[in-house]
């Protein structure tokens, strides 16, 4: 089964594959594309160099091709990302108390969840940290920390997040939001719900943006249609752009209210991203927001994690290819549409290039044991995760069975290493 820990290989050549001459090249091997196709892959500067037949690109010899993986049996997909990650909470739902904000603590939770969401195939990961209050900005300090030394790794963003801003008691959530920028949180958010003001809220929220030039991101549960419909009059036009989440109470909207709204939110260009997995800290209610009904009026829809082992939710994976199956096994979406949530709609909403595998694009990769999109979101344990043309984790997975003269008799596929003892 798999490893629950992923770490990332040695700086050694991959197993299977030949010592590198030049040590920025990779050729994957005999991978199988979503097209049904079997092709090699070159990378080399982080990018994708070159894709043709299995074996075409091998002829050129080692010397020329650099390392070498082989994917035979592996599906070869653009790496996700996770645009939903709480960095300075994860992993303490086994604290016993309440949550350390040592900045010690932070930096180690905030690295082992990035390395475990890495391990899980996602290249680049958006944190959403607390700022004010008793973490003052020593919980951003520890991520942007881990931030550094995970650079060559992941990509790991961060978005500043104050509980008030308006009247008396939020002037000082409003003064640590911009120190939070000027230190480094390259996206400003929170959750306006919490605020006695909401809608003072978003404008002082997109006021500090517009004067950095940032993304915005915010917690909202959209259960109040005339709050959202606000909302995004206010974003209409703001570039970067506007990310709004987890938006589950649109779930509960009437079913003409909850268009309507939509249709909003796709005008002003705003980007939902929904938790199938389960809630966060930000929004106190547990629900997926309508997806279907947010890519049909033209929403961008991306999917992140949220909790990962916090006291949202002690159990939360942080793995966004469960993400993905969530969202066609319960929401309805087909394959290919529920991975472009996690993958290609989950890097524009981070203001990530395109990944295609296709010559040209960056070398953000995951490679899934498998043949078809549905069978590796349904049982994708084997992973190899590669990240500005390198692999940078590895995860495998055997599955064992007692010799059994009936799978023989069918020819159904076996692993294993002989009898138990």
């Amino acid at each position: 089964m798999p490893d629950s820990n992923p770490q990332p290989p040695p700086s050694s050549s991959p197993s299977g594959s030949s010592g590198p001459a030049d040590p920025g090249a990779l050729l994957l091997c005999g991978a199988r594309l979503t097209d049904g196709r079997t092709v090699d892959v070159r990378l080399d500067g982080g990018r994708i160099e070159a894709v043709g037949t299995a074996g075409s690109l091998a002829a050129s010899g080692t010397r020329a091709c650099g390392a070498r993986v082989d994917l035979g049996g592996y599906l070869l997909l653009p790496a996700p990302a996770e645009p939903h990650a709480h960095g300075d909470t994860a992993l303490s739902a086994d604290e016993g108390g309440p949550v350390s904000y040592d900045p010690h603590d932070v930096q180690r939770r905030a690295t082992e969840a990035a390395l475990l969401q890495l391990g899980h195939g996602a290249t680049a990961l958006r944190a959403h940290v607390r700022v004010g209050e008793i973490q003052e900005l020593n919980a951003l300090a520890a991520v942007l920390q881990a931030r550094r030394s995970l650079r060559g790794l992941t990509e790991l963003t961060t978005v500043a997040m104050p509980r008030l801003l308006t009247g008396v008691a939020g002037a000082d959530g409003l003064a640590m939001l911009r120190d939070a920028v000027k230190m480094g949180a390259s996206v400003v958010g929170g959750c306006p719900d919490l605020d006695p003001d909401p809608t003072g809220y978003v404008e002082a929220v997109l006021e500090v943006a517009s004067e950095h030039g940032c993304p915005v991101d915010l917690h909202t549960d959209a259960a109040d249609p005339a709050r959202l419909s606000r909302l995004a009059a206010m974003a209409g036009g703001l570039r970067p752009g506007v990310t709004l989440g987890p938006c589950g109470g649109l779930g509960r909207l009437p079913s003409q209210v909850a268009s309507r709204t939509a249709d909003q939110l796709a005008a002003a260009g705003v980007t939902v991203v929904c938790l199938p997995q389960g809630g966060c800290a930000g929004v106190e209610r547990r629900a997926t927001a309508p997806v279907r009904l947010l890519r049909s009026a033209g929403v961008r829809v991306a999917a992140g994690s949220g909790a990962l082992r916090d006291v949202s939710n002690p159990v939360g994976r942080g793995d966004p290819l469960e993400a993905a199956y969530l969202l066609a096994s319960r929401h309805g979406l087909r394959p290919e549409d529920a991975y472009d949530c996690v993958s290609g709609s989950a890097r524009a909403a981070l203001g990530l290039p395109e990944v295609r595998v296709e010559a040209g694009f960056p070398a953000e990769l995951l490679a899934v044991r498998g043949d078809r999109l549905a069978g590796a979101l349904s049982l994708a344990y084997s992973r190899i995760v590669v990240h500005r043309g390198r692999v940078v984790a590895r995860t495998s997975a055997v599955r064992e069975y007692c010799n059994s003269a009936v799978a023989a008799e069918l020819g159904l596929p076996r692993q294993g290493r002989g009898e138990p003892s």
